[in-house]
């Protein structure tokens, strides 16, 4: 018996393996930590990756608006804000000059408690912090359509300031490739018109809109394209260790800063792989990212990359906040096949959300997929129902049944955290 222990919820849970398969974990490598944070932060903001500096940038300005990660996202931003803010108020921007946007996509908005949690609590107390809400229209304004034809509305705060900031760190993303820059911009504070046509059919079934991609990437472009119409004038961006302390630091010109920051976090992160595995066993990186389903499906997408064609996918998600928003919920719990779903919206207008449970279909039609996730009930999962457990030694039992003698089983403790690629 083999024990591994995987990022699960904030205490993490251990996983029992019966002998028999040939295990391999897959763990993610990354650059060491910076030995000085403050140095790194000083340096990279007043020595840009491009463009000038940001107190340079900050002179001559009355207001800023700064976009963040919300409570989903693990963004070290009690230390990277304040030389950030330090500089724009030498540079003359006052704190009643600057905003900080709760970067929310559709997701939620942050309690309080939470906004205290993402910027810390003395910059909660003295500065103007808000929610982006993606539902309200009249917060919006409307900026044109990108060459595609996608309806550009960013939110009005964002885009009324004088400089406009982000703030945030860069992994692989299930669509758009990597996290970070442009993407605090869209879909972060855009309204959801935006939101909902970056994130229809038309995007994500593009092959390249998938982890680790940005050449080639419709997505990827787009995001650049509409964060270009916002006048995304600089950002601030880090690559983390597997324990969440900062490895690179990136900062300037959006478009080139986070270019930097991707190859950074190519060069450093990528486990090269072997071969492919019968199994992948994974989590959703534990959390906050495995707080609902909707962001456990993450787990699954950076697996496809892992596991053979036709091979099973075992995902675990504490979900301490259930199966995510009302839209998503609806979808998931009518779902009937994988098939029939991504045939259902093919041509139909695009609801909030249902671009996660597309993602989880594309993967779904061509390997097996398996949740343990306790916080949901079997009943909202549609048909999924049938292939989620109430117990972990169950799950694990049912992923591994049949297997071929010495099969080969990838475990993922850290999930989506993990960028790994089979080299031919």
């Amino acid at each position: 018996m083999t024990e591994v222990r995987f990022a699960f919820g904030k205490q993490g849970i251990a996983v029992a393996l019966p002998d028999g398969p040939r295990y391999e974990v897959i763990e993610s490598r990354t650059a060491a930590a910076v030995p000085d944070v403050a140095a790194a932060l000083e340096a990279a903001l007043d020595h840009p990756v491009a463009g000038p500096p940001l107190l340079e940038m900050a002179r001559g300005k009355n207001t800023a608006a700064i976009s963040v990660c919300d409570i989903t996202r693990p963004a070290p931003n009690r230390l990277t804000l304040p030389p950030l803010l330090r500089r724009l108020h030498e540079g003359g921007i006052p704190v009643d000059g600057i905003t900080i946007l709760i970067a929310t996509g559709l997701h939620r908005g942050a309690t309080e408690d939470e906004i205290r949690s993402i910027v810390g609590p003395e910059i909660a107390s003295s500065y103007r912090v808000v929610n982006h809400d993606a539902k309200a229209g009249e917060e919006h304004r409307f900026l044109g359509n990108s060459r595609s034809g996608t309806p550009v509305y960013i939110d009005e705060r964002f885009m009324a300031a004088d400089l406009h900031l982000t703030l945030g760190f860069i992994e692989p993303h299930l669509m758009a490739g990597f996290s970070g820059g442009r993407k605090l911009v869209t879909p972060g504070v855009a309204g959801q018109q935006t939101i909902k046509v970056i994130h229809s059919p038309k995007f994500m079934r593009e092959p390249m809109a998938t982890e680790g991609s940005t050449a080639g990437n419709p997505l990827h472009a787009e995001l650049i394209e509409l964060a270009g119409m916002a006048r995304h004038d600089f950002m601030l961006d880090v690559t983390l260790t597997h324990d969440r302390q900062i490895s690179g630091v990136f900062a300037g010109e959006p478009v080139a800063a986070h270019a930097a920051g991707v190859e950074f976090l190519r060069r450093t992160s990528l486990e090269k792989l072997t071969g492919l595995a019968d199994v992948v066993i994974t989590s959703a990186a534990g959390h906050p990212l495995d707080l609902t389903f909707y962001q456990t499906i993450k787990g699954v997408t950076a697996a496809q990359h892992v596991v053979k064609p036709g091979g099973r996918i075992l995902t675990l998600g504490e979900c301490s906040e259930g199966i995510g928003s009302p839209e998503f919920a609806e979808k998931l719990r009518s779902l009937v096949s994988f098939e029939g779903y991504l045939e259902e919206i093919r041509e139909t207008p695009v609801v909030a959300d249902q671009w996660q449970l597309e993602k989880l279909a594309l993967i779904g039609t061509k390997n097996e997929v398996f949740f343990y996730t306790p916080g949901v009930e079997k009943t909202d999962l549609g048909s999924l129902g049938t292939n989620t457990f109430d117990s972990l030694s169950d799950a694990v039992s049912t992923v591994l049944e049949g297997l071929p003698e010495n099969a080969r089983v990838a475990l993922i403790p850290e999930g989506p955290y993990v960028y790994a690629r089979l080299v031919e």
